[in-house]
């Protein structure tokens, strides 16, 4: 049926109306955020709160922070904390970014470019990359002046273009600097009030303090690395599951690496460590291009960061399903001195305490199976020249500066992992020649001893080998099924 012409244009006016009122609502709801180059409350509601700067950290743990920094420096201090440097894979393509610990812990700021200068007089001053349209055209905005005072909260910020004018006098004021070693910038460093001070030997490492506060985790901070040793876990898992179907090295690290991911973490730890067979000797072995022969073992040693704090574990297991029997036995051996180990973690011990107690359990442990031929060999730091473990947290080997030495207190994460690598070569019982072991867990000290955050990780034999053939069963089942409806 025709339309007049008057009716056809108030249809098309109706037609655009409605049309106007529904992008008007659309552009309502989608209203826009500053940019501000990394997640905030406005841009991913679903990660950061109001409250906070980064993911689960609040912006009044970040202030408290930078407080107790200053608490710790010597009166007149000036402290200079440089973002991590972006590393080139080739001239074009960069490395995938991570942040500097130091300067996260302070700032909060994901981004690189950044100086941060930290002072009683002037508080937090941030110095910002310059805005550049070009760069964001290629690679998106960055943080700017702006982004440093309303988000990050600092009391102070300018463009790094005018930091040539302002640190040196900042420089000048202060009894003594101290600065980010790791990071050292010359875009600083080059200034002639810090060169002074470093002949007149004013110059010192911020990370003795920094690392300080680091270590010892607040409520918050572990909550964020429970959530990450728990991703490690449930991903390991999947993949000891897999490795009874796809026993190779380069499958099982892309394996984990998906399952991490796929579970919240935003990166690996560090390259997957996936050892089948003698590879497992090599401590940190990251080729993982080799298949794994029936019968051999595979050693992972696997990580994921969340939200800027990493994980630590490691396993040992038969993707075949069955350990012979000297790999049973040394297997036992290192299972045994992790769990004896845990039960030393507690406040008032130290790091190096309980690797005392683990290389005489070795040593003993080694010379009864045949391996050693007394206790007091010297080729006992050929089969492990490992410590027993580590500090952890927004580093893998966290808060360097603190010696082993020290008593533990809570609230401190570390690594329980003893292993033997016992190369091919080794002139020793054929049977334990070419033979990787190492079980690590991930364990908080607590007011009342600790608290093994891969505690769900399985490490018994006898759960091991029910999970794999168990799997493998399974498997077997769905083959059939699939082959007798093809």
């Amino acid at each position: 049926m025709a339309m007049s012409s008057l009716r056809r244009r108030k249809v098309i006016f109706q037609s655009f109306s409605n049309l106007c009122g529904y992008v008007e609502r659309v552009a309502y709801a989608t209203k826009r955020t500053i940019d501000f180059g990394q997640p905030t409350s406005l841009s991913h509601p679903e990660l950061v709160g109001e409250d906070e700067i980064t993911p689960g950290i609040a912006t009044d743990e970040y202030i408290s922070r930078r407080k107790r920094l200053l608490e710790l420096l010597p009166e007149k201090s000036l402290a200079i904390i440089a973002s991590a440097p972006v590393k080139m894979m080739t001239d074009v393509v960069p490395y995938p970014f991570r942040q500097d610990a130091d300067f996260l812990y302070i700032t909060g700021c994901l981004q690189p470019g950044g100086i941060a200068v930290l002072s009683e007089e002037c508080g937090l001053c941030m110095f910002m990359p310059d805005p550049d349209p070009h760069d964001a055209v290629w690679q998106g905005q960055v943080a700017g002046v702006e982004a440093a005072l309303e988000f990050f909260k600092a009391d102070k910020a300018f463009p790094l273009s005018a930091m040539h004018k302002i640190l040196p006098q900042m420089m000048r004021q202060a009894s003594r600097l101290f600065h980010n070693v790791k990071t050292a910038s010359p875009s600083y460093t080059e200034m002639e009030p810090f060169y002074k001070a470093s002949f007149n030997n004013k110059v010192k490492d911020l990370s003795t303090y920094t690392h300080e506060l680091q270590w010892i985790k607040s409520a918050t901070e572990l909550k964020l690395m429970r959530t990450s040793a728990s991703i490690a876990c449930q991903s390991l898992l999947q993949t000891m599951l897999l490795s009874r179907i796809f026993p190779e090295e380069s499958k099982l690290s892309a394996k984990v690496e998906y399952e991490c991911k796929m579970r919240g973490a935003q990166r690996m730890a560090f390259n997957p460590v996936v050892g089948g067979g003698v590879n497992g000797s090599i401590i940190h072995y990251s080729r993982n291009d080799q298949k794994i022969r029936a019968g051999d073992l595979v050693l992972m040693d696997v990580g994921c960061e969340f939200h800027g704090y990493l994980s630590d574990l490691t396993r040992t297991w038969p993707p075949c399903g069955s350990f012979s029997p000297a790999q049973e036995i040394l297997y036992s051996l290192i299972l045994e001195t992790n769990k004896e180990c845990l039960k030393l973690c507690r406040p008032g011990i130290s790091l190096q305490q309980i690797h005392n107690y683990s290389v005489k359990m070795l040593r003993r442990g080694l010379k009864d199976i045949g391996v050693l031929n007394d206790e007091a060999s010297y080729l006992y730091h050929q089969l492990n020249p490992t410590s027993i473990g580590h500090y952890l947290g927004m580093d893998i080997h966290d808060c360097a500066m603190i010696n082993n030495d020290r008593p533990l207190e809570p609230g401190v994460v570390i690594t329980i992992e003893p292993g033997v690598y016992i190369p091919s070569s080794y002139d020793g019982p054929e049977r334990y020649g070419g033979v990787g072991i190492r079980i690590e867990d991930e364990v908080l000290i607590t007011e009342t001893g600790h608290e093994v955050l891969t505690g769900s990780m399985p490490k018994e034999i006898q759960h091991i080998k029910s999970l794999l053939n168990y799997t493998h069963s399974e498997a077997s089942e769905a083959s059939d099924l699939r082959t007798a409806f093809n």
